[in-house]
C-alpha cells in the first residue's frame, strides 16, 4: 500500500521550489499535487493524457477546450487528452490533486 498525507505534499512541493510535485506513478497512472496562487497565471499547455483534477483547496475559474466553470474545494473536473485548459482568475490559493493515465510523459 501506498497512503500519502496532504500537508506533507505540500511541504515537499514548496520546499521543491515548484508548482507540481509528481507523487505517484504507475503503469496506467501518475497522481500529482499541482499548485497556484491567488492572482498567478497558470502556465500549461495541453497534455498527451487524459487529466482529471480534484481541487482540494481555493477557488478559480478554468477553461477546457471552450468551456468555462468556476471551481472550488471539491470540485471535479476530467479534461481530455490534447484539449487547451487553463485555470484562471484564481481568488484563493489554488491545490489540485492531478491524476494522469496513462501516466504523464
Amino acid at each position: 500500500m501506498k497512503a500519502f498525507r496532504l500537508d506533507e505534499l505540500e511541504a515537499e512541493r514548496a520546499a521543491n521550489d515548484g508548482a507540481y510535485l509528481q507523487f505517484l506513478r504507475e503503469r496506467n497512472m501518475s497522481v500529482g499535487l499541482y499548485a497556484l496562487d491567488a492572482g498567478q497565471v497558470d502556465p500549461q499547455l495541453p497534455h498527451n493524457q487524459d487529466e482529471v483534477y480534484f481541487v482540494v483547496s481555493g477557488r478559480a475559474s478554468i477553461t477546457v477546450g471552450m468551456e468555462t466553470t468556476q471551481v472550488g474545494r471539491g470540485s471535479v473536473v476530467y479534461v481530455p487528452a490534447e484539449v487547451p485548459h487553463k485555470f484562471h482568475h484564481i481568488s484563493e490559493d489554488l491545490r489540485v490533486m492531478v491524476v494522469f493515465s496513462p501516466p504523464e510523459s
